[in-house]
């Protein structure tokens, strides 16, 4: 049966504008029929624009309900009407009766609004022949300004598709009651003023509605084209970046891995020292371009998505302190505490530190040894990379890089806390704590 329904629904022989109509019917049909009794509190108005912005701020809490005042007023109003155009004494119930309804159908236009516009119309004829003192028909005075302000409110809290279901079927009931059942009654006909005063509030509600989402929908779009604009011209630098990164580093790395494979041959009978000297410095260039390439890739992706390939972690430091060993500087590694696995943030976070703390000892103080504790403790993980003053021959190399900023950056968006001082002996000191929470989950 559903395969059926949705066949019919999308029947390519119908015309677009019967496809519109068939779903603006349904649409109406479940607004007013379907969704009649749902439950629409109407929230409380927005105080920080329009002019109750400008009002002091303990009378603003309290302006939020003008909306709901105001449908309380109209009420009452349509209340006094009511009992004044009526007889009191011995026929004062059904004046009560006759004021109460319609007053109790705007009400109920704050927490249920489609159900009090059937209210407000479906008791029309009851009030009409229970008011015979009025001499209106279909709509006494206070019915006429209940379903009036009933309409108006509701339209308001809907929509134009709605208010034009309401004012057909309130024109229809006003055909169907001025034409059969009028006639000969002897009263004044006022279902063309009704229908001429609906059509005429509910359009320019309609439009104001109308021009309201419109205005809406252009800032949506204009919000969604500002943040494609941007994402653009960031997609644009980052490929910038990547041309030029690959450009200068890649190309140089790529001279230097060749010159050290090439290096052994030029020299006659070289050392095995020497030839393992450029191996060593022929696998780190090659490693690094491998490590470039991969960022390259992320830089240059538009969604910024994670690399595949696996990222290093502590237990990849054997290798990195092997590999600055055969680079000549004198490493020592301490572990303390129980060795656990930590979010995988944490631990390249503390790889990387501990790899740019050595190749700064490397490049600002050859010769010089230095010790990595790191410490396994309850609330986190403590990382201390030292160094001696540099020692021998070999000069440092110049210039400040951006070394100990990226570590700070790192740690900073960890929670951790980072010191990097000289000390005493003329050496240096990198200490970073960065806490790792036990409810944490482990990758």
């Amino acid at each position: 049966m559903e395969s059926v329904n949705s066949t019919q629904t999308t029947d390519p022989s119908r015309s677009p504008e019967l496809r519109l109509t068939m779903k603006a019917v349904d649409g109406l049909r479940a607004d007013l029929f379907h969704d009649a009794f749902a439950y629409r509190p109407l929230a409380p108005m927005d105080v920080t624009r329009g002019m109750t912005r400008h009002l002091p701020q303990r009378i603003r809490p309290y302006a939020a309900f003008l909306p709901h005042l105001t449908v309380a007023g109209t009420a009452l109003i349509v209340f006094m009407i009511g009992f004044a155009s009526g007889e009191l004494g011995y026929r004062g119930l059904v004046s009560l009766v006759f004021s109460a309804v319609p007053a109790v159908a705007v009400l109920m236009t704050l927490v249920r609004p489609v159900l009090a516009f059937w209210v407000s119309l479906g008791a029309t004829p009851f009030l009409g022949y229970l008011g015979s003192f009025s001499m209106n028909w279909p709509w006494g005075a206070n019915v006429f300004a209940a379903h009036l302000a009933v309409l108006v409110i509701v339209a308001m809290r809907t929509g134009p598709r709605v208010a034009a279901g309401m004012w057909l079927v309130t024109a229809g009931y006003a055909f169907f009651a001025s034409f059969l059942f009028g006639r000969g009654l002897g009263y004044d006909n006022d279902a063309p003023q009704m229908l001429f005063a609906a059509a005429l509030l509910l359009l320019v509600i309609s439009l104001r509605q109308v021009r309201r989402d419109a205005a809406r929908e252009v800032t949506a779009q204009a919000s969604e084209t500002a943040v494609e604009r941007g994402r653009r011209t960031l997609l644009e630098e980052r490929t910038t970046i990547a041309r030029e990164l690959h450009d200068v580093v890649a190309h140089h790395m790529s001279v230097v891995a060749i010159q050290a494979e090439a290096a052994p041959y030029r020299v006659e009978n070289p050392p095995p020292e020497l030839e393992q000297a450029f191996v060593t410095i022929r696998e780190n260039a090659v490693a690094a371009l491998t490590e470039l390439r991969r960022i390259l890739g992320v830089v240059r992706a538009e969604d910024y998505e994670a690399p595949e390939a696996p990222q290093p972690t502590l237990a990849d430091l054997d290798g990195l302190i092997g590999n600055v060993r055969e680079a000549g500087l004198d490493v020592t590694k301490t572990v303390t505490g129980a060795v656990r696995e930590l979010p995988q943030g944490v631990e390249l976070s503390a790889y990387r530190i501990v790899q740019e703390a050595l190749s700064n000892v490397l490049r600002h103080a050859p010769g010089a040894a230095a010790q990595v504790e790191v410490s396994y403790v309850l609330g986190g993980l403590g990382v201390r990379i030292a160094n001696g003053p540099a020692r021998g021959l070999v000069k440092p190399s110049p210039g400040a890089g951006h070394g100990i900023t990226g570590m700070r950056e790192r740690v900073t968006m960890l929670g951790g806390d980072m010191t990097a001082d000289p000390t005493d002996d003329g050496g240096y000191e990198v200490a970073v704590f960065v806490p790792v929470s036990r409810e944490e989950p482990q990758p």
